[in-house]
């Protein structure tokens, strides 16, 4: 195997681990992170379930481990308390965002979210693709999977308005952001769109298209996000290369060469450093949302910097503290792996290795004053929601599985479509076909 293979290889296996360590068996859900004491995320589950296909291929897992695993979230989430009550799990086939580990109730009163809930219903579809045997267990799980994306009731989460909701609270009800300006909704409103019982309108999306930024950076034009994970998340279950919408149509180009250039922008970004944050370079880059140092305030070498804790960082127009994120630029390898793969190789060093053997750290500050006349500061946890896109976008990169399985999935298809997507694969994709159903698929024996 060629030496970047089998980096890569060593890569997806340390980070699954995330997934075998930090998921209740019993019923399929994922830990948040790696803290002491931390909820599930469901965008976490979401993330796990896309990891499992790619770890019976990669021989991770075998496959009726892979299935066990799957179906108990699945089972969970297709029993589990819908309803108005604050502790339920979910709501209008919506789920919380933050559950107990035990219960799979909602904590921390958190909101009904949206976007975490397409993750999830994303991660299922992709197991309902990939396990397409006659089993019963596997029929049994397209069956729920199948009913659990049926009752989400999309709709209703427009909360009257053209563009869909963050969220909604039983205490408040719907909160006042939306999903607006290019972000990572891309596959929420796919999924969306594509429901065969409680569809958004196409109007939806167009709406959502009209708060889009063309911007111009570095003398790369594209359509501007800061935090890079805006660039890749969707991407991690829709193959976009060959396939436009409206938007891209005008421009020339389709979202996986925006997400390209977005990447190019930050290698860019972190070259110039226009900060003069230490460790920025040309194979040192990759700003997102992610855990940070702060919330603190150094002066260095007579500068006064602010670090920050869990925020939105991005390039080129901040915010920045010097914060790096390792995941980031793997889930970019797909768009750049000619830039990619030298900061990969840079990363791999023992100090930005986790204790828990998960792989990279989720994030580092050179800059921070982690001592009296030393500086340097490394997450010393790990996140789901970080762990997942590392697996997938390099097997996006080596194989293509992920988009090879949610290009059988007939609502993606169907919501893609009407967004206004033409081109490419899915010119040629099949009508409406059940998920997982309409074609075979060799698969590797475990």
């Amino acid at each position: 195997m060629p030496i970047d293979e089998q980096l890569l290889a060593d890569l997806q296996k340390e980070t699954f681990r995330y997934f075998s360590h930090e998921t209740n068996p019993s019923n399929g859900l994922v830990l948040d992170s790696s803290r002491p004491d931390s909820p599930v995320s469901v965008a976490a589950v979401g993330l796990g379930l896309a990891a499992y296909p790619v770890a019976v291929e990669r021989g991770l897992l075998r496959r009726g481990e892979a299935l066990a695993r799957a179906l108990a979230a699945v089972r969970f989430f297709h029993a589990a308390p819908q309803g108005r009550e604050p502790d339920a799990t979910g709501w209008k086939g919506l789920f919380y965002h933050f559950l107990d580990r035990e219960s799979g109730r909602r904590v921390w009163s958190s909101e009904l979210s949206t976007v975490d809930s397409a993750f999830l219903i994303a991660g299922m579809l992709m197991c309902a693709a990939f396990f397409d045997g006659p089993a019963s267990e596997e029929t049994e799980l397209r069956e729920k999977v199948d009913e659990l994306y049926r009752r989400v009731d999309w709709k209703w989460a427009l909360g009257r308005s053209r563009t869909l909701c963050h969220g909604w609270k039983p205490e408040s009800g719907f909160l006042r952001y939306r999903w607006e300006g290019y972000d990572e909704a891309l596959l929420l409103y796919a999924l969306a769109l594509g429901s065969p019982t409680h569809p958004i309108p196409p109007d939806s999306y167009h709406a959502w298209c009209e708060t889009y930024r063309w911007e111009r950076r570095y003398d790369v034009e594209y359509l501007y996000a800061g935090p890079l994970f805006i660039h890749q998340l969707s991407h991690v279950w829709i193959d976009f290369r060959g396939i436009q919408d409206a938007y891209m149509r005008e421009r020339s180009i389709d979202y996986f060469e925006n997400s390209r250039r977005a990447t190019l922008v930050h290698r860019l970004y972190a070259i110039e450093n226009p900060h003069g944050f230490e460790g920025y370079g040309a194979d040192a880059w990759g700003l997102t949302s992610c855990e940070g140092p702060g919330p603190a305030v150094h002066e260095i070498d007579g500068r006064r910097r602010r670090f920050w804790g869990y925020v939105g960082r991005g390039a080129p127009d901040g915010p920045d503290d010097g914060t790096l994120a390792p995941w980031a630029v793997v889930a970019s390898l797909p768009f750049a792996p000619e830039i990619v793969m030298p900061a990969i190789g840079r990363m791999n060093r023992p100090r930005l290795r986790g204790e828990d053997e998960y792989g990279f750290c989720a994030t580092y500050n050179p800059t921070f004053p982690s001592a009296p006349g030393r500086r340097g500061w490394v997450s010393r946890w790990h996140y789901g929601l970080n762990q997942g896109p590392i697996v997938t976008m390099i097997e996006n990169h080596l194989t293509g599985l992920p988009w090879t399985l949610m290009r059988r999935c007939g609502y993606l298809v169907e919501g893609l479509r009407r967004a206004g997507f033409e081109g490419g694969w899915l010119d040629e994709a099949s009508g409406r076909p059940e998920p997982g159903r309409d074609q075979p698929r060799p698969r590797a024996q475990r």
